[in-house]
């Protein structure tokens, strides 16, 4: 394999990483206005996912940063012919993010439940529009000689991408319904089972169809064969349908795993897919972007290989520790910090 078909496979592992992980953050985000009965359930699934959220956010960053460096030309006709659906999804992630924090700055309902819902919204708004941008990669957008955008905002909306945009959205509810229910207990656990119990037919009937769909798009628009894309599209059916069947049977963390592994077959189909091209052009497909036209130097390719090789295995130790130190499951009560928690073990031991 060759370092420009490795990065984009990397890219591909990063972007699949990134809806593995903030795609159950997204989802406990979009399920804030119907899961809870009270403030303090409210509150407990903010904890659930308060510890882990800003770290799972860095595999957009680093995904970001893999694109510019391996793939200039890819990421600068994409950030500008985008620019204003990926500047809308960074206000929507802003949003989220003060959410996060501003809700804990005045105990007044009013002012808890706008910053809920800001969460909700930003979430939601997110995980629709990221997937929408994904599934113009592979449909194809209007690009001229010079591999510049050529069409408006209006273009990257089409019945094929709303209904991907509409299918992540409800399988990341799900994903996020199958989280609560690991990371809390009682009466929400079992309650949160339910949603998904409830989600879990509709993203494995939305998910089964974009994916199909992503085949035939592949096929018509980029010229790919049916069998490549046709493997990764019906892996991610059958987990889509064992997450239905595993969430009715109470087998919360298989179904867990299911969800997720939905969330990465829908990019691994778009990237297999869009192979070997990173973005096609529609309707001029000779202007597509390859992953040879569009890569850095060969040089530059080994400089940043040598470095991704040192650091991806220490942000991979690190947010495992993290999501390790934070395993509890929530039952309501105040959560202590692990410097909290480690001072009252050392007051004990004092005592002791």
């Amino acid at each position: 394999m060759d370092l420009e078909t490795f990065w984009f496979c990397l890219i591909g592992v990063l972007w699949s990483g990134y809806f593995l992980l903030e795609g159950f953050d997204f989802g406990v985000g979009m399920l804030l206005p119907r899961l809870p009965r009270d403030e303090r359930e409210r509150s407990m699934m903010f904890e659930a996912i308060g510890p882990v959220w800003d770290g799972n956010e860095v595999w957009l960053v680093v995904a970001g940063g893999a694109t510019f460096a391996a793939f200039p030309a890819w990421y600068a006709t994409m950030f500008s012919g985008f620019y204003l659906a990926l500047l809308l999804v960074l206000v929507l992630l802003i949003v989220r993010v003060v959410s996060f924090e501003w809700r804990e700055k005045n105990d007044s309902r009013r002012w808890r439940a706008m910053w809920a819902w800001a969460n909700t919204i930003g979430s939601l708004g997110a995980a629709f529009i990221w997937a929408v941008a994904l599934a113009n990669l592979v449909q194809g957008v209007p690009l001229d000689s010079s591999h510049a955008y050529a069409g408006d905002f209006f273009d990257l909306f089409s019945g094929y991408t709303v209904v991907a945009g509409l299918a992540v959205v409800v399988m990341f509810a799900l994903h996020g319904a199958m989280y609560l229910t690991l990371r809390t207990s009682g009466d929400f656990s079992d309650r949160s089972a339910a949603m998904a119990r409830r989600l879990a037919p509709l993203a494995a009937l939305l998910g089964t169809g974009i994916v199909a769909w992503t085949v035939v798009i592949a096929h018509n628009n980029n010229s790919r064969g049916i069998l490549p894309t046709a493997i990764p599209a019906a892996l991610t059916a059958i987990v889509l349908v064992l997450a239905v069947i595993l969430t009715r049977t109470g087998r919360s963390g298989w179904a867990f795993a299911a969800t997720g592994l939905g969330a990465v077959g829908f990019v691994a189909t778009i990237f297999t897919g869009l192979y070997p091209r990173v973005l096609v052009s529609d309707p001029d497909f000779a202007n597509s972007l390859t992953i040879s036209n569009a890569a850095s130097g060969h040089y530059a390719l080994q400089v940043i290989t040598v470095v991704a090789a040192i650091f991806t295995p220490l942000v991979l130790l690190y947010q495992g520790w993290t999501y390790y130190v934070f395993r509890k499951r929530l039952g309501g009560e105040e959560v202590a910090t692990p410097v909290e928690a480690l001072g009252d073990k050392g007051r004990g031991a004092a005592r002791g």
